[in-house]
């Protein structure tokens, strides 16, 4: 058995001040009440809320205190995300930090896919996060929106990770969703899935814990919530092994597969149907994109010319058969 401990904290985010001295409170709690904790996760833009208007520059004293708290309690820190601006590009990126029992930050991670198009003016990330607790196992990264991208845990999974560490700001309807796909990701990829999302301007909470059988440990409602769940990563590397409950061993099969997938090169061409899609923006009120087709004047032409007697039309508007 190798057993570790990871406690998510579900917490109410304010939108319009910091929430960070009520993360350190938390933790406090946390730490008197469930010492054995190792490692805690608090949810996506936990630090400031989710307005843009609070990026920070890349090295704050903000960091330096999540980095003392971390060092004060020996855990491994995942203090949700912050927009940090880069030196490089000076562009905004929704960022999470890795931080160890020393207090050190020894990863960074961009969140690779913004909720576009309701994100715009957040930059994307390109690299991946993989990091090791010594003596225990590999962990990845990744933030919200990239979950429902399979293709960024299939990079970290591929790489070796054996818990993909998840913080959320999901307020919206589809949370519901968010949970299916964290129950699958955790079976497709045979990992544990920590899912932690936040209350108030940081989400509907209802984070979970998934190990990787696809069981929830732990699910959390509509209220403040910690949650320390004893996970045990030689369960990943036997269910890899042999697979879940003895059957689908995926890993391997995708490692053996005999084909690759050309959607995958640009240059292809088997993707030509996403360019039909339309342009990625926000929708307006009564939007009937994606409902109609317009058919070319000749085309409605013909149409009408091939059936006078019955009076039937086709609409030029909405494609449908209109009865003279």
């Amino acid at each position: 058995m190798t057993p570790f401990a990871i406690a998510g904290v579900q917490m109410y985010v304010h939108a319009l001040h910091p929430n960070v001295e009520g993360m350190l409170q938390r933790l406090d709690v946390l730490m008197m009440r469930f010492p054995w904790t190792q490692m805690v996760l608090f949810s996506e833009l936990a630090p400031f809320g989710p307005l843009e208007q609070f990026k920070l520059p890349p090295e704050n004293e903000i960091i330096d205190k999540f980095c003392e708290a971390a060092r004060r309690h020996k855990i491994w820190l995942i203090p949700g995300s912050m927009f940090l601006t880069s030196p490089d590009d000076g562009l905004v990126r929704n960022t999470s930090l890795v931080i160890n029992p020393d207090g050190e930050v020894i990863r960074r991670y961009a969140k690779m896919f913004p909720f576009l198009p309701y994100e715009a003016g957040v930059a994307p990330g390109n690299d991946f996060c993989v990091f090791d607790v010594p003596e225990v196992g590999r962990f990845g990264l990744s933030i919200c929106y990239d979950m429902w991208f399979p293709e960024t845990t299939r990079q970290l999974t591929s790489q070796g990770v054996e818990v993909l560490l998840h913080p959320v700001l999901t307020g919206t309807t589809d949370r519901d969703a968010e949970l299916a796909i964290a129950r699958a990701t955790a079976a497709q990829f045979q990992c544990y899935v920590i899912d932690v999302n936040g209350l108030g301007a940081g989400g509907v909470g209802r984070s979970c814990i998934v190990d990787p059988t696809s069981l929830v440990l732990h699910q959390s409602q509509g209220q403040e919530d910690m949650f320390p769940i004893e996970i045990d990563l030689s369960m990943v590397r036997r269910q890899r092994e042999t697979g879940m409950k003895g059957l689908g061993q995926v890993l391997k099969s995708f490692r053996d597969r005999p084909a690759d997938f050309s959607v995958y090169d640009r240059n292809s061409g088997v993707d030509s149907y996403l360019n039909t899609l339309g342009p990625l923006e926000v929708p307006q009120q009564g939007s009937r994109a994606g409902l109609h087709v317009d058919l070319p004047a000749t085309a409605e032409a013909d149409i009408n010319d091939r059936e006078p007697k019955l009076g039937i039309g086709i609409s030029p508007v909405m494609g449908k058969t209109t009865g003279s």
